[in-house]
């Protein structure tokens, strides 16, 4: 798809379990429970002295200097977190008689600087923000300069915090004071982490990894108790799991050392490697393809071409089927929102309850929380099928319409409104970044690259005058009647998002860690071309029902031979249903099995 014969190199993840534990010392084999048991003791340890570390560092002081990147000499903060931290001297504390190898240390003081980095920018919004509100009517005031700009959806989310906060304030019990440029220490309390360990962060001495004929052997160093007390409480254990069989036979340049997670089935390797695909030229592609995120459905797509008569385009847009599954992510959003609701009241209940019956809504509140958790994460997994499913099918139609560019809608500007409360709530909470992540990685398989457009007007605008559409058909239509233009307002959003990637395809920001932007919006007419531009949808057809004739008369004086199928076998012929003692004609009576023969002569009767 590219046509440059250039390669690029991009990162994946993928998860995998263990088969097999080795103790590297011996060669004696261990179980896979005493594998889980000793991997959750690490754990343990490093997400509580994670823990400890950013409850001690939970100062403003720590975001003033991470949000200069200074040490106290002036020089930069190294990128990498761990060594960052013990320039700082940042170092967290162990229980007294546990020790813990300096490795295990660098991936507890990498995690945590990864957390208090990324929080630093909330920090500097929510002290922008704060100076900008008025406790009295709970609003925003406009920013005065660029510098205070933070994105409406951010700045929604802080403002309900600072509401809360002024209604502790106004409680006498709850000893909170009034402050004009409040910090994220004053609105919030720490985070919590969850069990993880990063061992990317360590080198080969805390662990290596190995890939041999589709063997993943991971040598990691694990405690041999609870408290080790000495270096001789850890020891090297070979664990040996297998790569997926989608990743075989593909050009991996790189294999990287996974972050160890336990779950509810036991040891789970969260890996990710580095391999070579096709590099595309955004310069050079002349067919994009547009994809609109839609409230109803997940997403559609609609195609432009830059040819020598200008940008040309069928208006035949692609609408993704989500197979039902919005409308189970709709329903198991409104249950985890039912559930946070009713344990939020009981939580109230249980503040000002006897003791006798604070324990039972304690008890209570327990059980709904942990199905609030199963709710989460039964969303979870059907966001991310969702998203991969889509993904490929966008990416199917662009490479078989021949397109090198994919755009889609900047999220940073995209804002869900105006659909009443809960379609607002249902469309601002679907798994458009999951999908965009998903989508950029199948399609960079095929040397197509994902850009990311301005979303403002694509769907009010016509793509060929620039000029407001109107509704004829209610929100759903859209029609121009200057350019005689129209159809799916989805579509014609598609087109509009193509055209903006071709015409800005030379002004592209390339940022790391993101696709390739186009902020600038440039207008060029689109010409309906009525030529067949994009392929065609499969759709799925119904089962053909041969109905035959009616049957012959039989002619008179001929002794025809008839041949009688037998009743279709059932698992249920097998089980002989005992009469009742002292029961005639009642329903338990059961009665003899319909002759097949009956049924296959009524239906062709018909």
């Amino acid at each position: 798809m590219a046509g440059t014969g250039y390669t690029a190199l991009r990162q994946f993840s993928f998860t995998t379990r263990p088969h097999l534990a080795v103790d590297d010392a011996t060669g004696e084999p261990i179980g896979l429970d005493d594998l889980d048991i000793r991997a959750g003791w690490m754990l343990d340890l490093i997400s509580g002295a994670e823990a400890e570390l950013i409850s001690r560092l939970w100062q403003p002081v720590t975001f003033d200097v991470l949000a200069t990147g200074r040490d106290s000499h002036g020089r930069a903060l190294p990128k990498h977190g761990h060594v960052a931290a013990a320039r700082l001297g940042w170092t967290p504390h162990y229980p007294d008689g546990v020790y813990a190898p300096s490795r295990v240390t660098r991936v507890v003081t990498a995690q945590a600087m990864a957390t208090l980095r990324t929080l630093t920018y909330r920090d500097n919004a929510i002290a922008a923000l704060s100076a900008r509100f008025d406790p009295e009517t709970g609003r925003l005031s406009a920013p005065s300069c660029a510098a205070e700009y933070v994105p409406p959806g951010f700045a929604r989310g802080v403002r309900r915090q600072l509401i809360a906060r002024t209604r502790r304030i106004d409680d006498p019990d709850s000893g909170a004071a009034q402050s004009t440029r409040l910090r994220i220490t004053d609105v919030q309390a720490p985070p919590r982490t969850s069990a993880m360990a990063r061992l990317s962060a360590a080198d080969r001495q805390l662990a290596h990894l190995t890939v041999t004929d589709a063997v993943l052997t991971l040598t990691v160093t694990l405690p041999t108790a609870p408290a080790p007390g000495g270096r001789a409480q850890w020891r090297r254990v070979r664990v040996i799991a297998a790569i997926p069989p989608h990743l075989h036979g593909r050009p991996i340049a790189e294999w990287h050392l996974p972050t160890l997670h336990l779950d509810h089935r036991g040891l789970l390797l969260r890996c990710a490697a580095t391999e070579a695909v096709p590099a595309a030229d955004l310069t050079a592609g002349t067919v994009a393809v547009g994809v609109d995120w839609s409230p109803s459905t997940l997403g559609a797509a609609a195609i432009t071409a830059d040819g020598p008569q200008g940008l040309m385009s069928d208006y035949r847009g692609w609408t993704y089927d989500d197979r039902g599954l919005g409308t189970k992510l709709a329903r198991l959003q409104s249950e985890g929102q039912r559930l946070h609701r009713k344990a939020a009241r009981l939580r109230r209940l249980a503040a000002t309850a006897p003791p006798e019956v604070r324990a039972q809504l304690e008890a209570k509140i327990a059980v709904l929380d942990g199905h609030r958790t199963a709710v989460g994460a039964k969303r979870g997994k059907i966001n991310r099928e969702l998203a991969f499913h889509f993904g490929r099918q966008v990416t199917d139609y662009a490479t078989a319409a021949g397109a090198t560019v994919i755009a889609v809608e900047d999220l940073t500007t995209l804002e869900t409104r105006g659909h009443g409360r809960a379609n607002n709530n249902r469309a601002a909470q679907s798994a458009r970044r999951k999908a965009v992540d998903a989508l950029t990685h199948t399609a960079a398989g095929v040397g197509v690259t994902v850009v990311s457009v301005p979303a403002r007007g694509s769907s009010a605008l016509c793509p060929g005058c620039d000029e407001p559409l109107t509704r004829p058909g209610g929100y759903h239509s859209a029609w121009c009647g200057q350019c005689k233009v129209g159809g799916n307002r989805d579509h014609v959003a598609g087109v509009n998002l193509a055209k903006r990637a071709l015409l800005g395809r030379g002004q592209v920001v390339r940022k790391r860690g993101g696709n390739p932007q186009i902020r600038v919006v440039e207008h060029a007419p689109v010409r309906r071309c009525r030529d067949k531009m994009c392929p065609t949808p499969s759709r799925p057809r119904h089962r053909r029902v041969r109905r035959s004739g009616p049957a012959a008369t039989p002619r008179v004086g001929v002794n025809q031979t008839k041949i009688v199928p037998a009743p279709q076998a059932s698992v249920w012929d097998t089980v002989q249903p005992a009469t009742p003692q002292g029961v005639t004609g009642s329903r338990e009576v059961h009665p003899s099995p319909t002759p097949a023969t009956s049924v296959v002569g009524s239906t062709r009767s018909m």
